[in-house]
């Protein structure tokens, strides 16, 4: 044989003494063919370099990549999911399921204008899609007829996951009010790139410009907590941020020197805040506390450990995956959320 051509499931039948479905059979349904004969099949591929049927002829029969998509939410690359407390569990958690059915994860980055076309080209059988901003992702994933769960809210047509965030605030506000705190600075989430756009008190009426749908629940959850209290969140500095934007503690110190007190909607939005109070020497929680909002594992190991509106991240992905394989009728869950107190918050001095 030409050592320039490849080797095929009809040359290791030659060799094998076997015919060509036979050494099918011994590559895709081995159960199918006595123990003896398959070791006569794999010798004879062993020997002519032959490493198994080109898994493209399998796509093309089957119509299947064994693959599932993960886009996060907001404009993440690649790389930020690596980066982030938050994506890294999620992709665990989807992760695990993926090897227990055998199956591949690929990610897809959210980052650009491409990400339309990259549902409607992704050799995948289903998607796990951050959010449902983008109307055209779930068009594109509807038309290919593709299995898809959203984590956010989402129509009783559609699979999709979410957290329970208005509560989740709620229930953060309360830690600190109860903490005698009165003073307050918002971070919200920027779902968009860019720098933080900060909203400071009478320039808007509690609004964020580059939200989705969690955010604006996490923020009437923010402000029913301040209401209680006789406070009002058009009283408190909002600023938007990417999580993970290394600035976002500097502009928060910056523009809101007063607040003992700092709510944020993500673990590494509040991660960014404790590792600016240490550049500049500000003590936590002795002068201003901080709250995260996840309960990743990263919210336990900071210094100090961060107190945080915990769910429970892996066990998310791992449920987006399930039922994206699982393809059945679509369901809407609601995840818990509760709160978990650590040593980053404390009662205000003075």
């Amino acid at each position: 044989m030409s050592l320039s051509k490849m080797p095929t499931l009809a040359d290791v039948g030659k060799v094998a003494g076997v015919s060509r479905g036979t050494v099918s059979n011994v590559f895709n349904h081995p159960e199918l063919v006595r123990s003896d004969v398959r070791e006569r099949v794999e010798a004879a591929a062993r020997q002519l370099g032959y490493d198994g049927p080109d898994p493209r002829g399998r796509v093309l029969r089957d119509g299947k990549f064994n693959a599932i998509g993960l886009m996060p939410p907001g404009a993440y690359a690649i790389a930020d999911m690596m980066r982030s407390p938050y994506l890294r569990e999620l992709v665990l958690g989807v992760s695990l399921a993926c090897d227990e059915a055998g199956v591949t994860l690929s990610l897809v980055n959210g980052m650009d204008e491409s990400r339309t076309s990259t549902i409607r080209d992704a050799l995948v059988d289903g998607f796990i899609l951050g959010h449902s901003v983008d109307i055209d992702l779930v068009g594109s994933a509807r038309r290919r007829r593709l299995p898809f769960v959203i984590l956010e809210s989402a129509g009783q047509d559609i699979n999709s996951i979410r957290i329970d965030g208005r509560s989740g605030a709620l229930i953060a506000v309360r830690h600190l009010t109860d903490l005698g705190h009165r003073n307050f600075a918002i971070l919200s989430v920027r779902r968009t790139a860019g720098p933080p756009i900060v909203h400071m008190p009478g320039s808007r009426k509690h609004a964020i410009t580059a939200g989705f749908a969690l955010d604006y629940e996490r923020l009437e959850g923010f402000a029913t907590g301040l209401a209680e209290a006789q406070l009002s969140i058009d009283d408190v500095p909002i600023i938007e941020t990417i999580p993970g934007d290394p600035t976002a503690g500097a502009v928060v110190f910056d523009r809101a020197p007063d607040a003992t007190a700092i709510l944020t909607m993500s673990d590494w939005q509040a991660i960014s805040v404790l590792d600016e109070a240490v550049r500049r020497g500000i003590s936590v929680p002795e002068h201003v506390s901080v709250v995260g909002f996840d309960g990743t594992a990263a919210s336990a190991r900071t210094t100090p450990p961060l107190t945080t509106v915990a769910h429970d991240i892996v066990g998310k992905g791992r449920l987006a995956a399930e039922m994206v394989l699982a393809n059945a009728s679509p369901k809407q869950i609601v995840m818990p959320v509760e709160l978990v107190v650590r040593d980053s918050t404390a009662q205000p001095r003075g």
